[in-house]
């Protein structure tokens, strides 16, 4: 189990990604989804205001409003830790003090719940200051409206000087980064985010996990390249990712596990707190939980470094 500074809950160390709820997933099959999760030791979601205004007919909001239907019939909030992220939905971009409180209001209304457990800034606003961030979620700390803060997609001096200023005015540190990490996406997390996380002593939950679907194996050739993510799959397959692939088959086989597993079990060994990994259909859970047990050995490890050394 893994914790996050400022959150009581023990978690397993397996965050669902809500990107898909309301958009690949419907209310319905994105409820089949959740009880999955929790059904096998699940208890951390993840979410954005911003989910998922880019589909058809979506403005944005569909995620957190079908998570907080959820928790509503399932009388369950107290037992889920909810993380969702503010500053890219339209009417409410960026991080000035009245747009993340406006922000924060109405995530709590989608979400139907009176706090917050994890609120990310979801990228870094350039057009404010490093101290006018920490203050303005220094205080939905103070007052209950979140109970830790995440900062997700910040260049990592800003991440630096974010610490130093919290520090410097007795606010929160935040307690938590979100960046891009994978087998096939490691040099910036390798390179930048890891130093910070063992530097402050920050939970890591990296997204983008299996390669927009990359790395579960379900594209190897340009006829494979269909479907909703597909799009972001081609530059894994165009940058050599087919060993990266074929790494994860081989350990996958010998071990009787699924590829997904594989690979959200290696960033479990490479150290991060809980990867973030999504799911549009409830058959798709189990292989996301059973990474959390699946340990793999110095050799698989060294194996699938050396298949991914180009992305690294």
């Amino acid at each position: 189990m893994a914790r996050i500074h400022g959150i009581d809950h023990e978690i397993l160390p397996l965050n669902l990604g809500g990107n898909p709820f309301g958009w690949t997933a419907d209310q319905a099959t994105s409820f089949e989804v959740l009880d999955a999760f929790v059904a096998g030791g699940g208890s951390f979601v993840d979410t954005a205001d911003v989910y998922s205004a880019w589909a058809p007919g979506n403005s944005g909001g569909e995620s957190e409003r079908i998570i907080g239907a959820w928790m509503a019939s399932r009388g369950n909030r107290d037992e889920v830790v909810v993380a969702t992220k503010t500053g890219q939905l339209e009417g409410h971009i960026g991080l000035a003090d009245a747009t993340v409180k406006a922000s924060v209001r109405d995530s709590l209304a989608r979400l139907g719940t009176d706090h917050i457990d994890l609120y990310y800034a979801h990228r870094d606003d350039a057009e404010v200051s490093i101290e006018s961030q920490v203050r303005t979620f220094g205080g939905l700390v103070a007052d209950g409206t979140i109970s830790a803060i995440g900062l997700s997609n910040y260049a990592p001096e800003r991440v630096r000087d974010w610490i130093k200023t919290a520090d410097a005015l007795g606010l929160p540190r935040p307690a938590a980064i979100q960046t891009r990490y994978s087998l096939v996406s490691r040099h910036d997390y390798e390179t930048n985010d890891a130093p910070l996380v063992a530097d402050y002593a920050l939970a890591s939950f990296p997204y983008s996990t299996l390669g927009s679907g990359f790395l579960s194996g379900k594209y190897r050739t340009a006829e494979d390249l269909v479907g909703a993510r597909a799009g972001a799959a081609k530059s894994y397959l165009d940058a050599g990712g087919l060993s990266v692939v074929d790494a994860l088959a081989t350990i996958a086989e010998a071990r009787g596990a699924e590829m997904t597993s594989v690979a959200l079990a290696w960033l479990l060994a490479r150290g991060v707190t809980a990867p973030i990994a999504s799911a549009s259909h409830a058959a798709q859970v189990p292989a996301l939980l059973a990474a959390v047990t699946l340990t793999l050995t110095p050799d698989e490890i060294t194996t699938l470094n050396a298949a991914s050394a180009t992305f690294a």
